[in-house]
């Protein structure tokens, strides 16, 4: 069996969480979590970075942030995990769905300024993949009209565009590090600011300035703003800084994977079965996943099939939010669907881990590509 996501693991966590165990210091903001935001910052080049419960959460805490309210209305693309639409769905925003690009599934930069109306707060562009988005012309968009950008780059830590790292070049960036992630602490994310606001250590300490208390610099902590708690556990701190301590050996190795994929289905893409990822130029993933596209959704459902027969895990993605039935009352699409629903249903995804080795991938290309010499639907 070779499965599709196994969490990532150093065997340094185990020794980071018994510390913070007998620290006695587990509920948060101990020295794990200091580590994490350091080591964020410090690669990131944010000028703040702060862990959350999760990716859903650190959006949230963006969406409050940015004053996202009734009324408003954000832009962002379908083809993404419900948590991204949440965020302002929750504030009272309406979600305002434009179409994505057909070669990384990102956003179509050139469709939102359309999709602009006197309503809009920000826009939400996700890295699909970990492969950047075009953020200039989003950020040229933003300029123009006055909007806050907000990255979802819950896939993207490691990865940049034209040399700035997914997270930090919008006014927020939000992390995931969920256990299918590239870095787990299980449950977990992160939130980057491009410029420190007080107010960030407040709306994620349920409202209160008890970080600033912590440090000294008021004599007692009380409540200054509306949140909740979205501090995490020092325990999955803990976990976490043992994958971030080997951040590079871990994405050296799945950028290893997924090369190993690109070059052994290769042929089956030169021959017109298949497409691979594509990568534009100024971009660096990291390896997040490894999909193909098939011909159509019937082939993707008998391919899927025929690897689990074989005991080879594989995944398809996001069914489109405008198409769900929160999708149809909380927000709307603009434009044509030209891509989004087309593409989102040819998109398989492979097996994609820490310590996946080359032999189980070499399997899995055999397996589709045994697929496609036995003409399968």
């Amino acid at each position: 069996m070779i499965p599709f996501n196994i969490p990532p693991y150093t065997g340094r966590e185990d020794e980071y969480v018994l510390q913070a165990i007998h620290s006695h210091k587990i509920c948060g903001d101990g020295a794990f979590t200091q580590k994490c935001h350091d080591w964020l910052a410090r690669h990131t080049g944010a000028a703040q970075a702060l862990l959350t419960t999760s990716g859903s959460s650190a959006l949230d805490m963006a969406a409050i942030l940015c004053g996202v309210g009734p009324g408003d209305e954000v832009i962002l693309p379908s083809y993404t995990f419900s948590a991204t639409a949440n965020a302002f769905v929750l504030a009272g925003a309406t979600p305002v769905f434009v179409d994505i690009r057909p070669d990384t599934m990102n956003i179509d930069e050139t469709l939102i300024e359309d999709a602009v109306t006197d309503r809009t707060r920000a826009i939400c562009p996700v890295h699909y993949a970990g492969v950047g988005c075009e953020m200039d012309q989003i950020l040229a968009v933003a300029r123009r009209h006055g909007l806050k950008v907000i990255e979802d780059a819950a896939q993207g830590v490691m990865a940049s565009y034209k040399g700035q790292a997914l997270g930090s070049i919008g006014d927020y960036g939000c992390f995931s590090f969920h256990e299918s992630k590239n870095y787990s602490m299980g449950e977990g994310g992160a939130i980057l600011l491009r410029q420190e606001d007080p107010r960030a250590e407040m709306v994620r300490e349920k409202g209160t300035n008890r970080a600033r208390f912590l440090r000294g610099q008021v004599d007692k902590y009380t409540w200054e703003v509306a949140g909740t708690s979205f501090l995490p556990s020092e325990l999955n701190a803990a976990y976490l800084w043992g994958q971030l301590e080997l951040a590079d050996q871990i994405n050296a190795a799945r950028l290893h994977s997924w090369q190993l994929y690109y070059d052994g289905l290769a042929p089956l893409a030169r021959d017109g079965h298949i497409e691979l990822p594509y990568i534009p130029d100024g971009c660096v993933h990291n390896g997040h996943m490894f999909y193909i596209k098939t011909r159509d959704l019937a082939q993707r459902t008998a391919l899927s099939g025929y690897l689990k027969q074989r005991g080879i895990g594989s995944a398809f993605h996001y069914v489109p939010l405008h198409s769900a039935a929160a999708g149809l009352r909380y927000g709307r699409f603009h434009g044509e669907d030209k891509y989004t629903t087309r593409e989102s249903e040819r998109l398989l995804r492979l097996p994609m881990y820490y310590g996946l080795t080359d032999s189980q991938i070499a399997q899995v290309v055999e397996a589709v590509t045994a697929f496609y010499r036995e003409s399968r639907p």
